[in-house]
Order: C-alpha cells, then sequence, then structure tokens
C-alpha cells in the first residue's frame, strides 16, 4: 500500500520544514501508512494537521495514539511526536536504548541523513497505531 496523495495544507506544512528534514519526515509519512495498512484492526488514517504539523489519527477505529511529524526548535533532527501522557516513549526506549535519540515522554528524533531504520520504526509506529488496542486487552 502506498501513502494517498498529500492533502493541500499537509503538503505546505511538509513544505514550510527545512528541506532535509521534510524529506525525513515524508519518508515516515510512507511508513506510517505502509504500517497501518499492515494492521486490520487499524482502519484509514486521518491526515491533518495540528499544531500546525501533519499528524495521523486513528479516527475510523480509535485503535491508536496521534502521531505527528515535525521538528523541535532546539535539534536539526526529524521529529515523531507523540502524546506525552501515553507511554509510548518510554517502551520505545526500552527497546530500542541505542537506536534513537528521544526528548522526554514525546518525541522520538532522527537524523535527517543515512538510512532510515524502517524495521525499529515500523514497530513504534505499530506501537503508537495500535496503542489503545494494546490497553484495552489488559483492562
Amino acid at each position: 500500500m502506498t501513502a494517498p496523495p498529500l492533502p493541500r495544507d499537509v503538503n505546505r506544512a511538509f513544505g514550510a520544514l527545512p528541506a532535509p528534514i521534510g524529506e525525513r519526515l515524508l519518508q515516515v509519512r510512507d511508513l506510517i501508512f505502509a504500517t497501518a495498512a499492515a494492521h486490520d484492526n487499524v482502519g484509514r488514517l486521518t491526515e491533518t494537521l495540528k499544531w500546525g504539523e501533519p499528524a495521523y489519527l486513528t479516527d475510523e477505529t480509535g485503535s491508536g495514539s496521534t502521531i505527528r511529524l515535525g521538528r523541535l526548535k532546539d535539534s536539526d533532527h526529524a521529529a515523531i511526536l507523540f502524546n506525552c501522557k501515553t507511554t509510548l516513549v518510554d517502551t520505545f526506549r526500552e527497546r530500542f536504548p541505542d537506536q534513537f535519540e528521544y526528548r522526554q515522554t514525546r518525541a522520538l528524533l532522527l537524523p535527517v541523513t543515512g538510512k532510515l531504520p524502517k524495521q525499529e520504526l515500523t514497530i513504534c509506529l505499530s506501537l503508537a497505531l495500535t496503542y489503545h488496542l494494546d490497553r484495552r486487552k489488559k483492562r
């Protein structure tokens, strides 16, 4: 499954980022859609802007937590941002302590050059897209 065409406002948001960050985050966007498509229970994603940044929501099923793409002011890395009230970033840190750089409980940072660590990133995105499903099972 390939990612759908970019909505105009989301495309503008990617274009407003420094080119290396925007290009890296477009790779992450493709991975988000591919990861969602690999899960039967995630459903169709809603692609929108949150705080002026591209955001991916599982509105159709409510299976996951919002994933936002952008940058942090003090970093030249691409940032994948998660709801800080979730345990997602802590889980990523546990599983991949040396693979990524993290900021508090809200961001996973990616260098803009080099190979995208697709396998590890797919696991992280999968955990975010199914976050609420996993929580429901534990109750």
